[in-house]
């Protein structure tokens, strides 16, 4: 029946997109992940299972829609994220602002993540989201610096490092900031150490770690499979010793899982699914 609403109200959740495994678990915990903005990336990173075009999604009435799904859900922690619109003048930081908006309006108890492209860098599109105070900004890093030429061509490491440090400062201790990479496309610990920590030094406070898997044949092979220990050693020894206040590191950690763990909940959620957590 939820399915049913989503694609009636033609939205798009990550959790059905991506045919993750773990959406059951998410959606009865009261958590989701909606994309909006279309399903058109204007970038090709070589990881990503999105298609690359050029975006014709213009529906001014979206964020009604996904703030009416999210209500309807009685989720407790909803995450809203997109693909990259650098066609658009603002890059789609209108749509975010228009989101957050309609849903402390339509569900008000629900706690609200963004995980935002890098806007091209421009500190106006960043600033016009951070002053809706989302209860979370997420910007994933992805990859460590040497990889972002292989893997994610059109971003700049230090780019996304910069938006993260803005956004920490725009957000006065009234927004977290949180980001996430992959390991498996041939980063050593090393350099994942040293990502990490120009991640702190951006004022990154929620961190993701997870294994790379190729979505298909025709994306980035797997360089190696980090061993569960590895992912222990990063998390325990090396990412809170940075000082981090949450780190959530393993093979099948992805960006979105578990974010309500991440932020203080107010409360269960009060939906059809998420009414068996209350």
């Amino acid at each position: 029946a939820l399915t049913d609403m989503i694609r009636s109200e033609n939205l798009h959740t990550v959790c059905q997109e991506a045919a993750c495994p773990n959406v059951g678990e998410c959606w009865e915990r009261g958590t989701a992940t909606f994309m909006i903005l279309g399903d058109t990336c204007t970038r090709r990173c070589g990881f990503c299972n999105v298609k690359t075009g050029k975006p014709t999604w213009d529906d001014p009435l979206e964020p009604a829609r996904v703030a009416r799904s999210i209500a309807r859900m009685g989720l407790r922690h909803a995450v809203v994220t997109s693909v990259d619109r650098d066609d658009l003048p603002d890059k789609g930081a209108a749509a975010f602002v228009g989101v957050i908006r309609q849903v402390r309006r339509q569900a008000p108890g629900c706690q609200i993540e963004v995980l935002t492209p890098d806007f091209q860098g421009q500190e106006m599109p960043l600033a016009k989201v951070i002053a809706e105070r989302p209860d979370v900004f997420n910007h994933n890093v992805e990859v460590v610096p040497r990889l972002y030429p292989l893997a994610r061509r059109g971003s700049e490491f230090a780019r996304s490092c910069r938006v993260l440090r803005l956004a920490s400062e725009l957000g006065e201790g009234e927004v977290l900031t949180k980001s996430g990479l992959m390991v498996g496309l041939g980063e050593s610990h090393e350099e994942m150490v040293e990502a990490f920590a120009a991640l702190r030094e951006s004022g990154v406070q929620v961190l993701t770690v997870g294994q790379y898997l190729r979505p298909t044949e025709h994306h980035l092979p797997v360089v190696r499979y980090w061993h569960p220990d590895e992912f222990t050693e990063l998390e325990q020894h090396a990412a809170y010793a940075l000082g981090f206040d949450h780190v959530a590191a393993g093979p099948l950690v992805r960006s979105s899982y578990h974010a309500d763990q991440h932020v203080p909940q107010p409360r269960a959620g009060v939906g059809p699914l998420a009414a068996s957590t209350a």
